[in-house]
């Protein structure tokens, strides 16, 4: 109960800093954290969907990042989610926000009158509250839902349908718990990877200082280009030196 109230302590400071604080604080000035909450919290307020590997460019010890991750989400602060764009590619998400998206697709549904939207009110309450790994086996999902009614295959049709599960390609038989309306957001990762990589590697010494790199925009992403650096810095493609001119960004060898 004490662990609870320090947590949500720590959130609402968290919180406060982040509505005072300029959300184009660059990367020199916060490219590293001590804590994976911390970490989250800040980079949450840049970008509302977090690829896993940004969190390992943020804080240096993995071990603590997958053991602090593990803990969030066992507290359902957050919620893990794999994505389509790599094999180790998992995005995270603060509950709360994962919710919010929730309670926008069943208002859209309803508007909509597409289906029964009494299955969104199952999900939340029954799936979602007790099933917190990324990935669900059928007969689970169909027990879980059953708690809440009596379920047809449409309802599942109904709930892939709006994004927030995907079937697993190797496996019928399982799930992938997704966030709604995620696609663009995907592309714009898949292509920004690719774009920035390509950027450093025609330059001379495939390197070039994190200042003027952080301030550029990405032809092929909507994202921003810290999103991006975080990703490829955490993931390894790229690493940073400190110099007295500042942090070099290179692309890492292979």
């Amino acid at each position: 109960m004490e662990r609870g109230k320090k947590r949500r302590r720590e959130e609402e400071e968290i919180e406060a800093e982040n509505r005072d604080a300029n959300h184009s604080l660059s990367l020199e000035q916060n490219l590293s954290f001590s804590d994976t909450n911390v970490a989250l919290r800040m980079m949450r307020a840049q970008f509302p969907q977090i690829d896993k590997s940004q969190l390992y460019s943020s804080v240096k010890d993995r071990t603590q990042v997958d053991r602090e991750l593990e803990s969030l989400r066992r507290d359902k602060v957050v919620r893990i989610f794999k994505l389509n764009t790599g094999q180790d590619d998992h995005g995270i998400m603060f509950l709360e926000d994962y919710l919010k998206q929730l309670e926008h697709v069943v208002k859209r549904m309803e508007e909509k009158k597409q289906g029964d939207v009494d299955v969104f009110k199952w999900f939340k309450g029954h799936v979602i509250e007790s099933k917190l790994e990324p990935s669900i086996e059928h007969e689970e999902l169909y027990a879980l839902l059953s708690l809440g009614g009596q379920v047809k295959d449409g309802h599942i049709s109904l709930l892939i349908n709006a994004g927030l599960l995907t079937r697993q390609l190797i496996d019928p038989n399982m799930y992938w718990f997704a966030i709604p309306n995620i696609g663009s957001v995907l592309k714009g990762l898949y292509q920004g990877r690719k774009e920035l990589l390509s950027l450093l590697n025609r330059r001379r010494y495939k390197e070039m200082m994190l200042a003027p790199l952080e301030k550029m925009r990405l032809r092929l992403s909507p994202l921003d280009m810290r999103f991006h650096l975080r990703d490829l810095i955490g993931s390894g493609h790229l690493k940073t030196a400190h110099t007295p001119s500042g942090i070099v960004v290179q692309v890492s060898k292979d």
